[in-house]
């Protein structure tokens, strides 16, 4: 039995009613934080937490909740002070709200991600541009569920888009300006990890034409099957995409784990597609706050939040 009470940490209304119903289910104590509105002596010696969980989105600014983004990083570093286990601590959540950190990561490992050029101000957009294939998109830096992506098909409209001041940099004025890479199959691939460890793995079919992929959102296998309504977030949009579960190549799954390892991701997703341009498969996106697919057991055939609590359990403090 636990001394003290896990703490979730999060903003998001929807995303996580699984996690609390598992552990309301174990009886497992626990109180839930919401980084939009928190704070913190940075003398205390003790945490009241046997464990806290870094829920904490890159997207939360489109929800009222950019204060928390940075205030995030803080409060970790403080939690690590004081020997508080965290799952998705600092270093995790450092990697989550920065996509240049992520393609820096993805080139350490030696492993391919489209090709890209970070910069800090809509002037540098177009000579960033040079050498790349067109269509592109320029990415927010801080990002997540979509936010901040726009596709242009070719260097006229990316050069009439600056001098409209139409970009999107985000919170921290940082973008990338990356390939767009069109997906063989109609679909791109999600990985789960648990502990570094590979969970499982999705397909998620899309036209190309959305940016927000998140699993936990889509109510729908690619077999047409409809998944249960209340294992899915009440406003989920209906945006026609599918999911189907997948078993990755061998060399897919040591790459994702070697990913995670090394960002110090305890729970996360991994996305990446083949490029239908020249068959190269690409990793584009590293996520710390990973969203199980909804109904995972009709999907995947296993319930990955009761994986996850058991996790949750053997970190924390008794």
């Amino acid at each position: 039995m636990l001394q003290k009470p896990v703490a979730i940490y999060h903003e998001h209304p929807d995303w996580f009613r699984p996690l609390f119903a598992e552990l309301q289910r174990r009886a497992i104590p626990f109180v839930r934080l919401d980084p939009r509105a928190h704070s913190y002596d940075p003398a205390e010696r003790e945490s009241p937490y046997a464990l806290v969980f870094n829920r904490m989105s890159p997207s939360a600014y489109l929800r009222g909740g950019v204060q928390g983004i940075f205030f995030t990083v803080a409060y970790l570093a403080h939690l690590e002070r004081l020997g508080v286990p965290v799952v998705n601590g600092r270093s995790a959540f450092e990697i989550e709200i920065s996509k240049a950190r992520q393609l820096t990561l993805l080139e350490s490992l030696g492993l391919p991600y489209p090709k890209a050029r970070v910069v800090n101000h809509p002037s540098q957009v177009l000579a960033a541009s040079d050498g790349l294939r067109f269509p592109v998109v320029v990415k927010a830096n801080v990002g997540g569920s979509g936010a901040g992506i726009m596709k242009f098909a070719d260097r006229d409209a990316l050069t009439a888009a600056v001098a409209a001041n139409q970009l999107d940099f985000g919170v921290d004025h940082t973008a990338l300006v990356q390939e767009f890479v069109p997906a063989r199959g109609g679909h791109i691939t999600r990985v789960e990890t648990l502990g570094g460890q590979f969970l499982y793995a999705i397909h998620v079919f899309t036209t190309g034409e959305s940016f927000n992929l998140c699993p936990a959102d889509i109510c729908q296998r690619a077999d047409g099957v409809e998944l249960v309504r209340t294992a899915c977030p009440i406003d989920a949009p209906k945006t026609g995409l599918k999911v189907a579960a997948h078993t990755p190549p061998p060399e897919v799954i040591s790459d994702c784990e070697r990913i995670m390892q090394t960002a110090r991701i305890d729970v996360g997703g991994i996305e990446y597609m083949i490029d239908d341009r020249d068959g190269q498969r690409v990793y584009y996106d590293i996520n710390a706050l990973s969203n199980f697919v909804a109904d995972a057991v009709h999907v995947v055939g296993f319930d990955p939040f009761a994986r996850l609590v058991d996790y949750l359990l053997q970190r924390a403090c008794v």
